[in-house]
């Protein structure tokens, strides 16, 4: 038997030691992953903020720290609104980015055209985000127009762009400089009986989104799992930077796979699938989508975000399909993908929705991976991918602890009374005993195959290297339903005649 290490065995006196310390009773159980949230993003231009991550637990305090507006305050709109109708507990941390220094911030213009000749309540709409209504009187002068239209805009925090009335039209500036600010859109909503002429402009001209790396070199041994780019959906140098970061992030010293999200609002599946496409062998990015929305495509990823992560957090085997995404405004129904365009938006790259009822739900959720020739990719679903992250997290709760970091390593038929000895055997109990909790769990599938595919051995070139190998079979889920429903017609029982 071994001697307790409660008295240190050199002791002669007589001494009663009680020695006290947590014993890990699980037995194997899972526990699973914690998600957590990386926002990446910038601030307002106008505003003054630290670029190192900062927990956020609020919209407003993001909108206090990086400007209201910003692409940071309307993302965090989305995963923490006020209503707690969000990402609830799942930590969310920011990683600023602040405008290239060559960057541009798009611009448009509103314009009043003629006078109106009955008086009406008017509201311009920014990316879904409304404007205080204001009212135009019969007789206003355009100079009276733009005026009342530049107060209305300005009134709204988070409108993402910066209203300046210069009397014959209003200039739209948006409130951050890069390709992703041209994603802005503008609308007037005008009665329709007299309304004045409002010509509207359309924001363009933003140039240079700011570089990600530094955001992504901040992240050091913090298990991010899902991250947030707020940037436009063809930007390839960010998405070669997330791409090349995400697989370091798989490595087996790492061992901390994530995943990394966008919007996306065109109509088209031709061009949803125009960057996932050129991407076969990215499993890192995703691409959410809205066909034909007029929200900010980053709006349309944080929203779709906060159905994704709970239930990543809270069920991990489970797939997203039909998570309502409320709040988000949808395209028209003519420009809604039928399932054949699904079909090929999924099997080019790009993650899919359904409008039920005038409310974005959640489709497949899905990685830009799709290798040629392979017609079952295994990193194409993002809840494969969280499978995973959760098998990996309880692997490493096993082995990355004390009682087997440096245990004495004996063979399997040695005896010994060192109760810290470790021997192969053990190895295959510990990680049979979590396979039997994954497939309680789901998330694996033929519990018995794995726990007879896993084996364990001291190296035979390192005494002090233990190899543990085991191959699971992750579960499936139900996302195609095949029925074949028969029929035929009842044609009455003979009669009985007496």
């Amino acid at each position: 038997m071994a001697i307790s290490s409660a008295v240190d065995a050199s002791a002669v006196a007589r001494v009663l030691g009680i020695k006290t310390a947590f014993k890990d009773l699980r037995g194997g159980g899972v526990l699973f992953l914690p998600q957590r949230i990386a926002l990446v993003g910038q601030g307002n231009t106008a505003s003054v903020y630290a670029l190192t991550k900062f927990q956020i637990t609020s919209a407003s305090q993001a909108g206090n720290r990086y400007g209201f507006g910003s692409p940071i305050h309307l993302a965090a709109r989305q995963l923490l609104p006020v209503n707690g109708d969000g990402v609830g507990t799942i930590p969310v941390t920011v990683y600023p980015l602040e405008d290239d220094g060559s960057g541009v911030a798009a611009s448009g213009t509103i314009t009043p055209v003629d006078d109106a000749t009955q008086a009406g309540a008017y509201i311009i709409r920014i990316s879904e985000t409304d404007s205080e209504q204001f009212v135009i009187a019969v007789g206003d002068t355009v100079a009276d127009i733009t005026l009342k239209i530049t107060t209305a805009i300005n009134a709204v925090l988070e409108m993402p762009v910066i209203a300046a009335d210069n009397t014959t039209e209003v200039t739209l500036t948006a409130k951050w400089a890069g390709l992703s600010s041209n994603l802005i859109v503008a609308s007037a909503v005008t009665p329709e009986i007299g309304a004045a002429t409002i010509t509207i402009v359309q924001p363009t001209g933003g140039l240079i989104n700011p570089s990600v790396q530094p955001a992504l070199d901040q992240v050091g041994d913090v298990w991010e799992t899902m991250f947030l780019n707020t940037l436009n959906s063809d930007d390839e140098i960010a998405l070669g930077a997330f791409s090349v970061f995400g697989e370091g992030r798989w490595g087996a010293l790492t061992r901390k796979p994530m995943i990394a999200f966008m919007g996306y609002t065109g109509a088209t599946v031709a061009g949803a699938i125009s960057v996932s496409d050129t991407r076969k062998t990215d499993r890192t990015n995703v691409q959410l989508v809205a066909p034909g929305s007029d929200e900010l495509p980053l709006v349309v990823a944080a929203r779709q975000l906060a159905r994704i992560a709970p239930v990543a957090n809270n069920n991990p085997p489970r797939d997203y399909g039909s998570q309502s995404a409320t709040g988000i405004a949808p395209g028209t129904d003519g420009q809604q993908w039928n399932y054949l365009q699904r079909d090929q938006a999924v099997k080019g790259g790009s993650s899919t929705i359904e409008v039920r009822d005038g409310v974005v739900t959640l489709s497949d959720v899905i990685t830009f991976f799709h290798p040629t020739g392979d017609p079952i990719p295994a990193y194409r679903f993002v809840c494969d991918i969280v499978k995973l992250q959760n098998i990996i997290f309880n692997i490493n709760l096993i082995f990355a602890t004390p009682e087997w970091d440096g245990a004495p390593l004996i063979p399997d038929d040695q005896p010994t009374i060192n109760r810290d000895a470790k021997k192969p055997k053990m190895a295959v109990a510990a990680v049979a005993a979590l396979i039997d909790s994954l497939g309680l769990n789901a998330i694996i599938s033929a519990p018995e195959v794995a726990k007879a595919n896993t084996q364990a051995a001291i190296n035979e070139q390192n005494p002090k290297r233990l190899d543990v190998t085991t191959t699971l079979q992750i579960s499936g889920n139900s996302n195609i339903i095949s029925v074949d429903l028969n029929f035929g017609f009842y044609f009455g029982q003979p009669q009985v005649v007496a």
